[in-house]
């Protein structure tokens, strides 16, 4: 593994746990980590009181306040990747069928660009796009 692909990793296994904490504060249940179906991946799957959530995080060791070139974190959940997260979603449920609403949330994480990264921002975007 390359050094940047084991950073990014580290960024992104970071991300995620700061993510999936700061749903549980919000009485969230997590149901599923880094769930796959074939190619397909979800990082969090989660359970509120009226849905199951299907959670997309994206981290970047950036400053909120400057977005720099790579814009907003969720930038990246682009119609691909909406795609494979409501293609996961569906295989997901044709296994776990839930009576819960299906949503898909983003959840952005800035971290500090040092050598042991401090959360800066959490933006959660609920229902941050519909699956057709």
């Amino acid at each position: 593994m390359k050094s940047t692909e084991k950073t990014t990793k580290s960024v992104g296994d970071l991300g995620e746990a700061a993510a999936a904490r700061f749903l549980r504060k919000r009485l969230y249940r997590i149901v599923e980590r880094n769930y796959t179906a074939g190619k397909y991946e979800i990082d969090i799957i989660a359970e509120s009181l009226r849905h199951i959530v299907f959670v997309e995080v994206k981290a970047r060791t950036q400053q909120p306040q400057t977005i720099g070139r790579y814009g907003h974190p969720s930038t990246a959940v682009n119609h691909r990747k909406r795609a494979f997260l409501i293609e996961a979603a569906r295989q997901y449920l044709a296994f776990h069928p839930s009576r819960k609403q299906p949503r898909f949330d983003v959840i952005e994480i800035y971290l500090s660009p040092e050598k042991c990264p401090k959360i800066l921002k959490i933006a959660h975007m609920k229902d941050a796009f519909l699956a057709y």
